[in-house]
This record gives structure tokens, sequence and C-alpha cells, in this order.
């Protein structure tokens, strides 16, 4: 399978594939904005999964988790364009524009489309670089995330509480996040960012919730995901395995026989 994923500037990432990719989980602690030039992605997310449908411009908040599904357009051809919103530009140009936040953005949605003609243009106008046919320098590189920031704005003025909302990430439901998030299969310290905990702090409360470690607590709640999409999904084994967390199959199966004490065939 032959995939693309390129750094076309600082902030800039291109990605191409020519048949069905299972992207892995990736966490991403910067919004970004995206632009669907073909195909279409899947996303898993923890409030279900979202399509991106081709000619469709994505804004995703930071610190998320997500998983991709890349699927290529009837053409053959995938093509997917996202630019990082970074804060260190964020923070200049509130404060170059003194703009002031004096409330949280409510919404809970992670995901937010808006078929905006400026801003599928603003993704056209990044071809040159795609190309190569420009070089971007560090200074156009900036002043490209800044038209993205006012292309954002212009489209929805109440975003500024999402961009330019600079507080620390505060701690959230341990109980109710691992819940939904215990599919992804990331570092132990990507789960404390996301729950706004340093990693001492995330063990010693996930220990007081769980009465586990956060290691074995995730390899028995994937098994007993796994037991249930058997016997009441009638699912197999390779259809869900990665979806839930395991790297390979063999070990999936050890795992499992060494939890219920019989084989996946054998679940009645």
């Amino acid at each position: 399978m032959e995939v693309m994923r390129e750094i076309i500037f600082d902030r800039l990432v291109y990605s191409c594939v020519f048949e069905k990719h299972r992207g892995v989980e990736e966490f991403f602690p910067e919004h970004f904005l995206g632009y669907q030039l073909s195909g279409e992605t899947h996303v898993v997310h923890d409030q279900g999964t979202t399509v991106i449908k081709e000619n469709t411009v994505v804004f995703v908040r930071k610190n998320q988790l997500i998983r991709t599904i890349k699927y290529p357009s009837r053409s053959g051809n995938y093509k997917f364009i996202a630019i990082t919103l970074d804060k260190d530009v964020l923070e200049r140009y509130a404060m170059e524009n003194k703009v002031v936040i004096d409330k949280r953005f409510e919404e809970t949605q992670k995901m937010f489309f808006e078929p905006n003609d400026f801003l599928q243009s603003y993704f056209l106008s990044l071809a040159p670089y795609i190309n190569k046919t420009k070089e971007a320098t560090p200074r156009l590189a900036e002043l490209k995330i800044r038209e993205a920031i006012e292309l954002i704005l212009d489209s929805n003025p109440d975003f500024k509480y999402i961009l330019f909302d600079f507080t620390k990430q505060y701690k959230v439901d341990l109980e109710e996040f691992m819940n939904k998030n215990f599919m992804f299969n990331v570092p132990l310290d990507s789960f404390a960012k996301l729950t706004g905990r340093s990693v001492s702090t995330f063990k010693r409360d996930f220990t007081k919730i769980f009465n586990s470690s956060p290691k074995l607590w995730l390899k028995d709640k994937r098994l007993e995901e796994a037991h249930y999409l058997i016997k009441h999904k009638k699912q197999k084994p390779t259809e869900f395995y990665l979806d839930l967390g395991f790297e390979n199959l063999s070990h999936f199966y050890a795992s499992f026989k060494q939890k219920f004490g019989f084989t996946t065939s054998e679940i009645r």
C-alpha cells in the first residue's frame, strides 16, 4: 500500500493514499483546519464516527483523540490537507488584535463543517506549496496561518472562544473519559494530558477510581468488549481487534485465553 504524508512547511501537512488505509490513533494537541480535496475520511472519536466528504472543510479542536480510515474516490485518489493553528501564532494574534475572552465555548461537538467558498479557495491557494512550485518561508507560513484564523472568525465569530482560550486544561471526569476512550491505543501521557493531569496524578486518580493500574484495566476492558462483540454481535476478532487497541491478533488471542480460560471459537 502506498501512503504519502508530507510536511510541506512547519504547520502544513498533505496526505495522499491510493487505496483504503486505516490510520493509527492520533493525539492532536493543537487545533487544526483541514480540507478534503478528494475521497473521504471516516473519523472515529469518543462521540462516534464522523464522515468528512470530498470538498468539505473541517475544524478540529485541540486535545482530541481520533482514529481515521481513508477512502480514495472512484478515480482512485485520496487527498487531504491540514494546517495547524499553533498556540504561539494564536497568542500573538490575540494580543495584536486585543481579543478578549469572557466566557467558554460550551458546545461539546468536536468537529465543525463549514461549506464556505472562501475557506475552500484558501486551501486551493496552498496548491503551489504542495506542488513545490513555490517555497514557503517561515514568515509566509505564519501569514497563511493568520489568514486561516481570519477566515474561521469570519465564518463564525464565536469560534474566538475556542481559538483564543488559553486556559490550562482542567481536570475532566476520569471514569467517564476512560470508559469512552479505552479503545484508543495511545501512550499513558496522552491520556493524562487529555484528562488535565500529570502522569503521576493520572495514575493516582486512576487507581483510586478503578482499583487497578491503567495498563491492567485497559487490557481487561478491551477483552470484555471483545467478548461482547463476539458473543452478542457475532463479530470475528479480525474485524475489531485493531479498533479495540490490540496491535496484533496473536497477542489478542493469547490475552483472551488467559483472561477467560477458553478461546474465542469456544464462545457459545
